[in-house]
């Protein structure tokens, strides 16, 4: 008796596949324009005012009164907050993503025109003052996860639409994408507000243990749930089974395992990303960009396997950075405009170094490391920083 044909719960998963797949990105100009865009867009909105405050509990300092009428202002205010941040922020983001992705370096004009002359006519300045209060260091790091945060949903929700330049969609083999972004820039937002930053002991191997198993337990629902739902996977982006949850589990695992003084990060980070070039210029390189794949585990999951050690060096160089730039010491002499300062220039250098790496080493590569899949890319043979000149925006 014959067998009967596989049934399936996603009939079009290979076309769905085909769809994001066999793409070499968009360059890198226009990449640095769209990333342009959403800080400009974060600064506008703040030129606008009308913020909830926050104290440091994560609490509106203001509902401690127990006026009604206050409370009735407050509601009216935060629902007005929010509407202001979807208007000015998420929309435009939006919109620059998909239908006015062809617009992206007009926008970028405009709206730097735009944030420099209110910055000289309005009252308010671009500091975040607001009511004689200045904008903490702490709200500027948030600002800056949130966005990104809104920059991965819109992307992962967009890209399965037409609707969304394929272009920035995830690049096959080489190339330079939006969604290229994502993963290290989360690695490197977490490694710069890390407690390893902030020069804070982080405990023992017990205490990582339980900040690594919600991550793990994560990694295997989104692995049993894909499967048992027959969601399209494309395997050349971790392997087989791997997910992005268990590459944050596996950083966390060495973290613990090898805490050293933020201070030190810097010149382990270098080391670990010198030791696996010179691997991936052995051979390693070949065998991650080929369709090789072993029946063992590791095999058909070369890809999230062996980027483990290029993710954990751009970790180590988040700390590093956020050390020497925010909570050092040495940090708290230096005035606001200077570490402005020092913010521009460390994000403008490792642009060129990008740039330069990109043009005269080899070429962009997603795969070679994975550190880099969402804005420092890997090459073919080697790293670049882009991701970490992003964070530093």
């Amino acid at each position: 008796m014959d067998s009967l044909p596989k049934q399936t719960l996603n009939p079009n998963k290979h076309l769905k596949e085909q769809f994001v797949s066999n793409l070499d990105g968009s360059s890198i100009l226009e990449i640095a324009a769209l990333l342009t865009i959403v800080p400009l867009l974060v600064l506008l909105r703040y030129s606008i005012g009308f913020h909830c405050k926050i104290d440091n509990n994560g609490v509106k300092a203001v509902t401690s009164k127990k006026n009604d009428d206050e409370k009735i202002v407050i509601s009216r205010n935060w629902k007005a907050a929010i509407s202001l941040d979807f208007i000015f922020i998420v929309f435009p983001m939006l919109l620059f993503f998909t239908v006015l992705s062809e617009w992206v370096y007009h926008g970028t004009v405009l709206l730097s025109l735009l944030v420099l002359i209110l910055s000289v006519t309005a009252k308010r300045s671009f500091s975040g003052l607001q009511r004689g209060q200045s904008l903490s260091f702490r709200a500027s790091v948030s600002s800056y996860r949130v966005a990104l945060m809104l920059i991965t949903c819109l992307c992962i929700l967009a890209v399965d639409f037409t609707i969304f330049p394929r272009r920035y969609a995830k690049t096959e083999t080489y190339g330079t994408s939006l969604m290229d972004l994502g993963v290290g820039s989360f690695v490197l937002a977490n490694a710069i507000v890390s407690r390893q930053a902030r020069d804070v002991s982080s405990g023992n191997w017990i205490t990582g243990a339980k900040a690594t198993a919600p991550l793990l337990l994560l990694g295997f629902i989104r692995l049993v749930t894909t499967s048992g739902v027959d969601y399209q996977v494309h395997v050349t982006e971790y392997g087989v089974h791997w997910n992005f949850f268990f590459t944050l589990a596996a950083i966390s695992i060495l973290t613990s395992f090898v805490n050293i003084p933020a201070k030190y990060c810097g010149i382990l980070g270098f080391a670990v990303l010198a030791g696996y070039q010179t691997w991936l210029l052995s051979g390693l390189n070949t065998y991650l960009l080929s369709d090789e794949r072993g029946t063992d585990i590791i095999s058909k999951n070369k890809e999230g396997v062996y980027s483990i050690l290029g993710y954990w060096a751009m970790y180590l160089l988040g700390v590093h950075l956020g050390y020497r730039l925010f909570y050092g010491k040495h940090t708290k002499i230096r005035s606001t405009t200077s570490s402005i300062a020092r913010v521009f220039l460390v994000s403008l250098l490792l642009w060129i170094v990008t740039i330069l790496f990109d043009n005269y080493v080899e070429r962009i590569s997603r795969r070679t490391v994975m550190i880099l899949t969402y804005s420092s890319k890997p090459f073919k043979g080697t790293i670049t920083f882009e991701a970490v000149s992003y964070s530093a925006v």
